[in-house]
């Protein structure tokens, strides 16, 4: 009996050992590998992703100027074409002024006989006083000669304020360029009546473009003024260098349909303007994406 009692507390005891063996085994397989994620963890830590967004490329705002009519009428010359070149104060278009330039005439040559006027007033008014001096004429006569002298020179002085009006008009029947910059927009003919503030042709300076990016709102924290951009054309295999050089405190609905359709196109945007660090072989108004990091 007592010998039976032995063996049950030895038995006993061997298991007791084996079960703390696989224990101990299995918390030492849980840590190790616990250890080895955590290094593999910290070898393979994400760097923060880039902001990618699509844009145009647009030019400054002073290098892109719409050219209209300033007074109505028949548009009787266009000299340029679209893509056509031009330096800053070249021709662009000539509207008829024809009655204008007439009545400019006519009231040059009214000046000139009022200038008449006045020289031949102010001679009586100087033999006027002359003769006032000596008593040799009224009080009244004295008088009327002051007051017609300067009455022509009243009148002479509404007459050249009427020439000088009207060779306003005349002057603004010719529109010339305000920059040196390429044709991009023509949007009438020789021949045709144009209204005063109507458009005629766009010039652009193609020298002074840059990128309007369209941030979403979401991602305007992580955005910075002198970030480095990265930007791609499709069609194109090379990328090229930008730097982000404003971005407004507004956002604004977006203007470009993404070309992703898993993007929503009800969101609004920060429309972000990026210097170009170097020349690019695309076209004004060209869509672009853009990596900023």
């Amino acid at each position: 009996m007592r010998i039976v009692e032995m063996l049950k507390a030895r038995a006993s005891l061997i298991v007791f050992v084996g079960v703390g063996l696989a224990v101990g085994g299995y918390e030492w397989h849980q840590a190790k590998s616990i250890s080895l994620v955590s290094v593999a963890a910290a070898h393979t830590k994400p760097a923060a992703a880039s902001v990618l967004a699509e844009g145009r490329l647009v030019a400054y705002p002073d290098a892109r100027v719409t050219l209209g009519a300033e007074l109505s009428g028949k548009l009787v010359k266009l000299l340029v074409h679209e893509r056509d070149h031009v330096a800053a104060g070249d021709v662009i278009a000539e509207v008829d002024v024809k009655e204008q330039r007439a009545a400019l005439h006519e009231a040059w040559a009214r000046v000139k006989e009022a200038e008449t006027d006045v020289n031949y007033f102010a001679l009586e008014q100087e033999r006027s006083e002359h003769l006032f001096a000596q008593e040799a004429v009224s009080r009244a006569v004295y008088d009327k000669s002051n007051h017609d002298s300067e009455s022509a020179g009243r009148r002479k002085g509404a007459l050249v304020a009427t020439a000088a009006r009207l060779e306003a008009e005349v002057d603004k029947a010719t529109i010339r360029a305000p920059l040196a910059g390429t044709v991009t927009e023509r949007f009438v003919e020789p021949g045709q009546f144009v209204s005063a503030g109507a458009p005629i042709v766009t010039l652009v300076d193609l020298d002074k473009l840059r990128i309007e990016a369209e941030i979403g709102e979401f991602d305007v924290g992580r955005v910075a003024l002198g970030a480095k951009v990265t930007v791609r054309a499709e069609g194109y295999a090379p990328t090229w260098r930008g730097t982000i050089e404003e971005i407004p405190d507004e956002v604004v609905p977006r203007q470009l349909r993404p070309l992703d359709p898993a993007r929503p196109v009800d969101t609004r945007v920060l429309l972000v303007k990026i210097r170009l660090d170097e020349p690019v072989p695309l076209r004004l108004g060209q869509r672009v994406e853009v990596e900023i990091h």
